[in-house]
C-alpha cells in the first residue's frame, strides 16, 4: 500500500491521539477549575479510535502516543491499548507510548508494560508538594511520584516534562535536574508562550524565555548539544556531569518543519495535520457513515495532501512580543 506522504515529500510515521478530553487535574495554565467537557455521543468510542489508528498504521504510521486529557481516566482505555498492542506484535507499530500527568500509574504501569508501552512522557512542573497542589488545582503529588516509581519498577522509561514558569518552578531548576538524575529519568523543559486573547497577567508573568533557563544552567553545568532529532519541536543536550539527556521546546522559536512527519488527532475525530496551526479535516463523519475503511483511507489521504509546510513562525513571534511589550509598559517593567 502506498504509504503516507505529504506534498513536501515528508513521510507521515507518528500520530498524536487524543483519547479524552477529561482529566482529573485542572492545571491553571491548561483548563479552568470548572469545565465544561464534550458531549459522550461526540467523543469517537474505543472501537472507533481502533479502526482510526489501525487506518493510519496500515497507511504507514510507526509510532502512536496516546494522549488526553488524560488518557489514562477514560473508562476501559486498557482494551484500546490492548487492541494497539496486537499491531506490535506485527511490527507494523514500532512504539505505543503515552503522555500522562502520572495520577493512574500506580494502577496502570504494569499492564502497560505487559501490553508493549515501553517509555512515557509524565508532566511535571514542580516537587513541592504545596506549589503542585496549587499549580494543578485538585493533583497530590504523593500520588505522582507513587505512579512513577511504579512505572520505573515496571521497567518504563520515564521522560518528565516539565512547563518553565518564572516565579513558581524558577527556584527548583536544579534541584528538578538532580531528581532526574538520581531517578534515571530524562528531562524536557517546555516553554510556555503568553499566546491567546485571554491571557491573563499572570501568565504573562510566567513567561521564561528557555535561553534564559539553559544560559543558568550552562552557568554551573556542560551541556553539549546532540544531533538527535525525532520529527518533533525538542532539541536535545547531554549533561557531561550526570550523563542525562535534557530537551527543550520553543514552541515558536524551534526549526522542526522540514522534518516533521506527525499529525494529531483529537478525541472527537478532527485530523489536524500540522500542530501549529488551525486547518483541520473531520474523520468521524466519513467513520460512521460507512464500514468500508477505504472511504476512511480516502479520507486521511485528502487531509495530508493538505498539510503545510510549516508554521508561521514570523507572525506568532511578533504578536507575543507586542504582548510582552504592551505589558512591561502597564506594569513598569
Amino acid at each position: 500500500m502506498q504509504p503516507l506522504v505529504d506534498p513536501f515529500a515528508r513521510a507521515i510515521s507518528y500520530l498524536r491521539v487524543s483519547v479524552t478530553d477529561r482529566c482529573d487535574f485542572r492545571c491553571t495554565y491548561c483548563m479552568s477549575e470548572h469545565m465544561t467537557f464534550l458531549p459522550k455521543a461526540d467523543l469517537l468510542s474505543l472501537e472507533e479510535l481502533d479502526r482510526l489508528c489501525t487506518a493510519f498504521i496500515r497507511l504507514g504510521v510507526q509510532k502512536l502516543r496516546i494522549t488526553g486529557g488524560e488518557p489514562l481516566v477514560r473508562k476501559g482505555i486498557l482494551t484500546f491499548f490492548q487492541a494497539m498492542s496486537r499491531h506490535l506484535a506485527t511490527g507494523a507499530l514500532k512504539e505505543l507510548t503515552l503522555t500522562t500527568n502520572g495520577s493512574q500509574l500506580a494502577k496502570f504501569a504494569g499492564p502497560l508494560a505487559d501490553l508493549g508501552v515501553r517509555r512515557i512522557n509524565v508532566s511535571l512542573d514542580t516537587l513541592d508538594a504545596k506549589k503542585f497542589a496549587d499549580i494543578t488545582r485538585w493533583g497530590r503529588l504523593p500520588q505522582v511520584l507513587d505512579g512513577i516509581a511504579a512505572a520505573k519498577a515496571a521497567g518504563l522509561k520515564v521522560k518528565i516534562n516539565a512547563v518553565a514558569l518564572k516565579g513558581f518552578n524558577e527556584d527548583e531548576l536544579f534541584p528538578l535536574l538532580d531528581w532526574c538524575a538520581r531517578e534515571g529519568h530524562d528531562l524536557t523543559f517546555i516553554e510556555v508562550m503568553p499566546m491567546g486573547e485571554d491571557m491573563s497577567p499572570l501568565r504573562l508573568d510566567q513567561y521564561w524565555p528557555l535561553k534564559d533557563l539553559r544560559a543558568r544552567l550552562a552557568g554551573r553545568l556542560t551541556l553539549t548539544d546532540l544531533a538527535e532529532r525525532t520529527g518533533g519541536p525538542a532539541r536535545y543536550v547531554r549533561v557531561e556531569e550526570t550523563g542525562q539527556k535534557l530537551g527543550f521546546i520553543t514552541p515558536l522559536t524551534h526549526n522542526f518543519c522540514e522534518s516533521c512527519n506527525r499529525v494529531r488527532l483529537t478525541c472527537t475525530g478532527e485530523l489536524y495535520m500540522c500542530l501549529g496551526q488551525e486547518d483541520m479535516a473531520d474523520l468521524r463523519a466519513p467513520l460512521r457513515a460507512s464500514p468500508d475503511d477505504s472511504v476512511v483511507e480516502s479520507a486521511i489521504r485528502a487531509a495530508i495532501a493538505r498539510k503545510p509546510r510549516g508554521h508561521d513562525f514570523d507572525y506568532s513571534r511578533r504578536q507575543v512580543a507586542g504582548q510582552i511589550t504592551r505589558h512591561m509598559s502597564h506594569t513598569g517593567g
